[in-house]
């Protein structure tokens, strides 16, 4: 006997959201997973080859790689953003360059990545002298540092973990983390702090580590997820740690 049924209509749905997550990463889907209970908001993931050391070079071979992960998502779904999650590697490959490289298969997909939405973040949030906080190697560091630079960012104070292995960086204590940032947080003449990699623990920490410092924290995944709800139109106070989705920073759209 064939069976009757009905379609779901696509109206029902309020956003769909693509996310392109590393082979290496281990943190972030478990921090958007930690945070998105919009009903009715559909999230798929997509896996990309990455190196188990982060390098310029493994970073670029991304390239190659993003157009097949991306067509990996399935078209069918009509997705309203689609997140590239690797901070270094946006960096590296060049914003635009992932936006045309997403949008190959998905045309219709607004496309962001954690580098681009920290700058958005950052203007949001009316930070302009910033701590910066990485996990990575001086080259890799180095050349966020001049992407964030030419972006109008005062990057006042630095530190990094040094760590290339993906393997140890999923590791590193969310306590590590919240260390660092009261560390660097006390100096006053930062407006704020930004923690990069998506691999990097810290959803847990956001809020004690503003409450210690006094200073707005941004973190790689944090930034993404909020930039990707925000394209999508869907309602951000209240949805994720920092303030970055409190009430005071949401008087205008990004």
């Amino acid at each position: 006997m064939k069976l009757a049924y009905n379609l779901k209509d696509r109206r029902d749905v309020k956003a769909v959201l693509g996310l392109i997550v590393l082979q290496a990463d281990e943190t972030m889907e478990d921090e958007f997973r930690s945070v998105l209970n919009e009903d009715n908001v559909r999230l798929y993931h997509s896996r990309i080859p990455s190196g188990v050391d982060v390098t310029p070079q493994t970073l670029m071979q991304m390239k190659a790689d993003l157009p097949a992960a991306a067509a990996l998502l399935p078209a069918s779904a009509e997705f309203d953003v689609i997140g590239y999650g690797c901070t270094s590697g946006a960096t590296f490959i060049g914003p635009q360059t992932v936006c045309d490289l997403v949008q190959a298969s998905h045309p219709g997909a607004a496309v962001t990545d954690p580098i681009s939405a920290v700058v958005a973040a950052c203007r949001k949030l009316k930070i302009k002298r910033m701590g910066f906080i990485t996990p990575y190697a001086a080259d890799v560091s180095e050349a966020m540092r001049k992407h964030l630079e030419k972006e109008g960012l005062k990057i006042a104070d630095f530190a990094s973990f040094e760590q290339k292995e993906e393997a140890v960086v999923a590791r590193i204590s969310d306590s590590s983390v919240l260390q660092a940032l009261v560390a660097m947080g006390a100096d006053k003449t930062l407006d704020g702090l930004f923690v990069s990699c998506t691999n990097l623990r810290s959803f847990s920490i956001i809020d004690e580590a503003e409450r210690l410092t006094g200073k707005p924290v941004i973190t790689s995944n944090q930034a993404l997820y909020w930039h990707m709800l925000t394209l999508a139109g869907l309602p951000v106070v209240g949805a994720g740690p920092g303030r970055l989705f409190s009430a005071s920073s949401q008087h205008d759209m990004v």
